[in-house]
């Protein structure tokens, strides 16, 4: 069925038909396992497939929707470009061996002419292996800062648009354009890939539907996709009109990678409400079936560089502002927050909490400094300058309130500062304090941890020698991904106050013992969880998600977003309507067993009885003299006996063969199955189960023979009873004494 919601975007299929009836090819590529030659060539390419010779070189296409590029226009209106080594997607390289080739996709942050786009792409490609993706401005404004944070970014936040005032209804030319931007990445990822061995790791939400376009074209892709937002509950999922496009869409991956476990069992559940998918957890691997294929999970959450915190730490500019910021705050307990402006990092709740501590702890007056660094909006709306507006609002009754003329406790730094002031920010604060209300992740404690080890000329500046022992304190919402990875860490509920209250006054008080404690743990983890641990570890469990690809028959159904890949066992050929007919033609004997439910009539049907033209199909059947047709059904006799009345000549098999009416018998005459013999044709005999009336009976239990034709018995079966059938054979035996 077509999705009624893609129904107009139809013409996105057009000329990606696939050929069922295409013969397969019979040369070997590879061998998967002894005894099994895989065939590349079961799947159809479109023409249009850039698929070239296999390569030594392993090769990964990371797709994301900005590249990791800065970008800057002089004032002649010329472009220059430089790598951005502080993004996440060019820090993941790290985890991939030397001969890996990393190219990656994904837009621009500047609007590039249509005359340059050639020239640049070309420079992109050469210089950095980058492929830009061109997106035209109307089409980015309501792909980006429409669908993707009116709509999805909020409702992944747990933000619903209650009323009008309060969020974006949804709105479905938005939605249209996000599907036209996934569809012009997919375009630009064919053209990366060389050979159906690339990987394609597709970043976050703005490119959920990536995966339906890519394994449209070439069923075999290895696709992983990871969430770095969060993933809601599926009471707040369900609400998205979209919902089972878009869950549909990252089925078609073979990885999907989530922060954390919570945002893991939320997509679960929403599978399985939704769709009425199950998963299976097998030597700690979480696995969805969907049409054969097994989409596999990874939940872990992503690391920093600690090698470019720890390089940007000894900057000289580093370190003298390093200097700067404990003189400045010299004698003062200096609290530090790092924050984008947005809705969700509740920067007005930590400021507020800050006030509560003053107002109930005179003596810290004039002794505490919190430092609130809030980085640019990444989107623009109402609800941002409302945010923007409270925060700087409250700090200033604060200050007006408990500052003086040579104290201020709530510092705001409400512009762009560069990376190494804020790296010496982190090295110089004695806590850091995340307060976010809903947070994917959020990296900021990471930093801070790490930024706290300091090093050899940051300790002696402080006077310390080099075995002496750093100390860090961090408060967290229990509300943000990397919670609950910092066990030493103060976790608070940011919704209430005197929580964040709390803890700001518990952290003034800890020991250096304690803080020591804390650090030591949190630098442990990060360490070794870094941004190349988690590159390195996704990209294992994609190969390991992707070893039975060339193993198995895929055959491609569906239009649009409900496109997918059904996966099959090397055995199986789909059977041939000419083939069919042919071998139904020559037949002496049929024998026709159908389904009902599901079969007969959809399962979604409210009316379950079969209609006219159902019942006049099967009485043609039956009225072939070399047809035997029987209906299975997991159904009661009496609805059965019912519907099929006028199907005289027709077998019926109720309640999974427990009663049986054949063809020749009178209406509602069934045969309890505890006495009747089943024959069947092997290679040279004949052979018969025979169910005993006499047969012995063990504890639920009846014994059955197989026996040849001569007699002799072959084989002894026990058969167990229902508890149906237990009832029944009770009930005869009360009516027979």
């Amino acid at each position: 069925m077509v999705s009624k919601s893609y129904s107009n975007l139809l013409e996105m299929t057009s000329g990606d038909g696939f050929d069922f009836r295409q013969p397969f090819k019979s040369l070997p590529r590879v061998v998967t396992s002894p005894g099994i030659i895989s065939d590349p060539d079961w799947d159809t390419i479109s023409d249009g497939d850039s698929v070239g010779s296999a390569s030594s070189t392993e090769r990964k296409i990371i797709v994301a929707n900005f590249l990791p590029l800065n970008c800057t226009r002089d004032d002649t209106g010329k472009l220059s470009f430089s790598l951005d080594h502080d993004a996440l997607l060019m820090q993941l390289k790290d985890g991939f061996s030397n001969e890996t080739d990393a190219v990656y996709v994904g837009s621009l942050k500047v609007q590039v002419d249509p005359s340059e786009q050639d020239q640049v792409a070309q420079k992109l490609l050469r210089e950095y292996r980058c492929i830009p993706t061109f997106l035209p401005s109307d089409l980015q404004q309501q792909f980006y800062h429409g669908f993707c944070k009116q709509q999805l970014w909020p409702l992944f936040h747990y933000m619903l648009p209650i009323c009008l005032d309060k969020g974006e209804l949804f709105d479905r030319n938005l939605f249209q354009a996000y599907v036209r931007a996934n569809k012009l990445f997919a375009d630009k990822v064919m053209e990366a890939i060389n050979t159906d061995d690339d990987c394609v790791w597709v970043h976050d939400y703005h490119l959920m539907l990536l995966p339906t376009f890519l394994r449209k074209r070439l069923h075999r892709i290895k696709i992983g996709f990871f969430l770095h937002s969060p993933f809601p509950s599926s009471e707040i999922y369900r609400t998205l009109p979209v919902r089972d496009e878009i869950l549909k869409s990252l089925l078609n991956a073979d990885l999907i990678g989530f922060q954390t476990f919570d945002y893991a069992r939320h997509f679960l559940s929403c599978c399985s409400r939704l769709l009425g998918l199950h998963y299976e957890s097998k030597r700690g691997y979480i696995g969805i079936e969907y049409f054969g294929r097994t989409v596999s999970l990874k939940i872990l959450s992503v690391g920093v560089h600690v090698g470019r915190l720890e390089s940007v730490l000894k900057l000289p500019a580093t370190i003298s502002k390093v200097q700067e910021i404990e003189q400045r705050y010299k004698g003062k307990i200096l609290m530090l927050g790092v924050d984008d402006m947005d809705i969700f990092k509740g920067i007005s709740l930590k400021l507020l909490g800050l006030e509560l501590l003053l107002d109930r702890n005179p003596k810290l007056r004039e002794k505490v400094v919190l430092v609130q660094i809030i980085n640019p909006a990444r989107s623009t709306g109402k609800d941002v300058q409302e945010a923007i507006t409270e925060a700087v609002s409250v700090a200033k009754r604060i200050n007006t309130k408990y500052g003086s003329s040579s104290y201020k406790p709530v510092v705001l730094i409400d512009h762009r500062i560069p990376f190494y002031e804020k790296i010496a920010f982190y090295a110089a604060s004695d806590c850091c304090i995340v307060n976010a209300v809903r947070d994917g992740m959020n990296l900021v404690p990471y930093e801070y941890t790490v930024c706290r080890q300091g090093n050899e000329e940051i300790d002696k500046l402080r006077g310390l020698d080099k075995d002496t022992h750093h100390t860090s304190t961090l408060i967290v919402s229990e509300f943000v991904g990397c919670s609950p990875s910092l066990s030493g860490a103060f976790r608070v509920n940011p919704w209430s106050v005197d929580d964040v209250a709390d803890a700001l006054c518990r952290a003034t008080d800890l020991t250096e013992s304690e803080k020591r404690l804390r650090h030591e743990k949190h630098y442990r983890y990060v360490s070794t969880h870094d941004v190349a641990y988690w590159a390195r570890s996704f990209a294992q469990d994609l190969e390991r998600a992707c070893k039975d690809h060339y193993s198995r028959r895929c055959w491609a159904i569906g239009f649009g977003l409900n496109f997918r890949v059904i996966a099959l066992s090397p055995g199986f050929r789909k059977l041939s309507l000419e083939h069919f007919v042919s071998s139904y033609n020559k037949a002496s004997r049929r024998a026709i067993f159908l389904d009902y439910d599901g079969t007969l009539v959809a399962q979604s049907s409210i009316n379950k009885a079969p209609s006219e033209e159902v019942i006049s199909i099967l009485n043609t059947l039956c009225n072939d003299p070399k047809n035997v047709v029987f209906i299975v059904s997991g159904r009661g006799r009496d609805s059965l006996d019912e519907w099929f009345s006028p199907c005289e000549k027709l077998g019926v098999a109720a309640e999974h063969g427990y009663f049986i009416r054949y063809a020749s018998q009178k209406l509602s005459h069934y045969c309890l199955h505890r006495h009747h013999c089943i024959l069947f044709s092997g290679c040279d005999e004949l052979y018969m189960y025979v169910f005993s009336d006499g047969a012995r009976k063990l504890h639920g239990s009846q014994a059955i023979q197989v026996r040849s034709k001569n007699g002799s018995t072959l084989l002894n079966l026990s058969c167990r009873y229902t508890q149906r059938q237990q009832m029944d054979l009770q009930s005869s035996q009360r009516k027979a004494l």
